[in-house]
């Protein structure tokens, strides 16, 4: 009788969970993720369109002149066919990586290797993402998606030698990383590799050093993507589903035929867990580095507005619920970033000229941005420690973040303490990039410094 007399009550309960959570769903818009975050410049978001372009002419079966372009947008690709050093497809990569090409852009005075997005209809690309499980491979003090992993040791084994003689070539370009998609996170994953390893690429300077990053998956925890956020950018338009989706990706591709009943059971979970509990989880991933959020659209209203750019290095609160729109999927796609981000840099550009701010004054502004930038990537460092981010740290304030040598040197990235996680110098010269990955060391439940126990003899 009791038990009869229960069920009514966990009935109740049962649906006003449900309907807490539809409310809170329905109500969750995304242009909230982003309402407190400052608006990006003129400066800091301009590479952001060039390289969306570069991905997409990856898509192109010819960039010759003669040959007649199928995706470009107005305007064209910006790409000077006879700087494209080397362009890789499918057949060259043999499945290991999507395919990309590396770029010399002169005008830019900037070194680019571009990857594209996932390809629907290639089962390597799905291979590629069903290659990790949660807490699977930990890396550098932190967790990271196994098989991205591997395809930026692929990628730096082939390209290696080729990007070294261009870097000594020319000792004042950028080395500049970007992709779409599954290629966004191979190309984070390259970025924190070589991050790590300068002396590999001729000591090149970390400042030197940059990644965009266009609608990319989660794929590094969160202490790494709040230490790397001074080299890696994450460009999310709006409402898209994946940089908001905590589901593991292999776990969606598994379950493609059942994705909506799967990421709804996801969110309901979610919904049900405290942040402070998600923050703590060292195995869970995230979009890597600082973000650039594009926001067009305002909740209960239609049609689309000039786009504006908010950016931030957040911790709590990064993307953590999934938007119920039916933009998620359209959002996500690089045709659509490219397309609003030259809106919004267009606008910043309009904007900037009507101020008719003088070009020195402008630089000062630009250095003082840098230096907001800085002291903003320094004060999510010491959130993350303050939130108990696990394996967070805080650099050494003898290092390059100390205040003085911050003053005199504006421009200078941040540079945490290097990983104690590789070789010496010369040990890490004779090796492959894979076999340097393979062989990062862990911390043991001592805490003590040993090597992975997966390492080959």
């Amino acid at each position: 009788m009791s038990l009869a007399c229960g069920l009514p009550l966990l009935e109740c309960v049962y649906c006003l969970a449900c309907a807490r959570w539809a409310w809170k769903r329905c109500l969750h818009s995304g242009e909230a993720d982003s309402a407190t975050w400052g608006l990006a410049s003129a400066a800091d978001f301009e590479p952001v369109p060039r390289m969306c372009r570069l991905v997409m002419a990856n898509y192109e079966p010819d960039l010759s002149p003669t040959a007649p372009l199928l995706f470009a947008p107005p305007g064209g690709y910006g790409v000077d066919p006879a700087c494209v050093l080397r362009r890789r497809t499918y057949a060259d990569t043999r499945g290991r990586v999507t395919p990309y090409l590396l770029y010399l852009d002169h005008a830019h005075a900037d070194i680019v290797l571009a990857l594209r997005g996932l390809n629907l209809v290639k089962e390597s690309d799905y291979a590629l993402l069903l290659d990790n499980r949660l807490g699977k491979r930990r890396f550098d003090g932190g967790y990271v998606h196994n098989g991205l992993l591997r395809a930026a040791g692929w990628v730096l084994d082939a390209e290696c030698d080729l990007l070294r003689e261009l870097l000594e070539r020319y000792p004042d370009y950028t080395l500049t990383f970007t992709g779409h998609s599954l290629g966004a996170g191979i190309a984070a994953m390259l970025t924190m590799v070589v991050v790590l390893n300068l002396d590999k690429l001729g000591n090149l300077d970390r400042s030197r050093t940059r990644c965009y990053a266009m609608a990319p998956a989660r794929c590094m925890s969160l202490n790494l993507a709040v230490r790397y956020a001074d080299v890696i950018n994450s460009v999310v338009l709006q409402d898209d589903f994946l940089p908001r989706t905590a589901t593991p990706l292999e776990d969606i591709f598994k379950s493609i035929l059942c994705l909506p009943c799967l990421l709804c059971m996801r969110c309901l979970r979610d919904t049900c867990i405290p942040e402070d509990a998600m923050l703590k989880d060292p195995r869970r991933l995230y979009a890597p580095g600082r973000i650039y959020h594009i926001v067009e659209r305002k909740m209960c209203r239609c049609g689309r507005y000039p786009p504006v750019v908010k950016t931030a290095v957040p911790v709590d609160g990064r993307f953590e619920h999934i938007v119920l729109s039916c933009n998620a999927t359209a959002d996500h796609a690089i045709i659509w970033i490219e397309r609003e981000a030259q809106k919004a840099l267009n606008l910043m550009m309009e904007e900037e000229d009507t101020l008719a701010v003088p070009t020195e004054q402008r630089m000062e502004r630009n250095e003082t941005l840098q230096r907001e930038h800085v002291e903003e990537h320094r004060a999510a460092l010491r959130r993350a420690v303050t939130l108990s981010v696990p394996d967070a740290r805080v650099p050494s304030p003898y290092g390059t973040f100390d205040d003085d040598d911050g003053q005199q040197h504006p421009h200078r990235q941040l540079q945490p303490e290097r990983s104690e996680s590789f070789p010496p110098a010369g040990t890490r010269q004779r090796m492959s990039w894979n076999d340097l990955i393979e062989r990062v060391f862990d911390k043991d439940e001592d805490g003590q410094i040993v090597l992975r126990s997966s390492v080959p003899p």
